[in-house]
């Protein structure tokens, strides 16, 4: 049982990193099977996806260090236009780091433009929390429709 909910944690985690991650369908056959509270599924959940984007906050306040070097994988160009959406949109913006494609490199900006880490944990842990919160109830709703069949 424990097993289970640390490899939710750690898909949550991979999620939110460049690495792969399944969380969404973990999270939700877990919630389907229905032996664990969903209220704890998704508050694991957004656990490790929040520690994976406190990674990626952390290496954004390091990778400006880097940027001049040739292997660096983002032009100076790139790197000015993200950092200009940034400071146009702001750290509000980081509600919205739940999203796919653009939610992990959002983590990342809000390190390199240097917000301050206490918004940046309590933003980004109410988008995420409010997806994992609606993929559980949606994964819920699915179990008890089918088990009423």
């Amino acid at each position: 049982m424990q097993t289970l909910l640390f490899a939710l944690l750690l898909s949550a985690f991979t999620s939110a990193t460049i690495l792969p991650g399944t969380s969404e369908a973990t999270l939700a056959a877990l919630v389907a099977s229905g032996d664990h509270a969903v209220w704890l599924l998704v508050a694991v959940a957004t656990l490790g996806n929040v520690m994976g984007s406190c990674v990626n906050w952390g290496l954004g306040l390091y990778i400006d260090h880097f940027k001049d070097r040739r292997w660096f994988p983002v032009s100076p160009e790139a790197l000015d236009r993200a950092s200009h959406w940034f400071g146009k949109y702001g750290f509000w913006s980081l509600l919205l780091a739940w999203l796919p494609i653009i939610g992990d490199p959002l983590t990342l900006f809000a390190g390199v433009m240097r917000v301050r880490f206490v918004p940046f944990i309590l933003l980004v842990t109410i988008g995420k929390a409010a997806r994992y919160a609606v993929i559980a109830g949606g994964a819920d709703l699915i179990a008890n429709l089918i088990g009423q069949t």
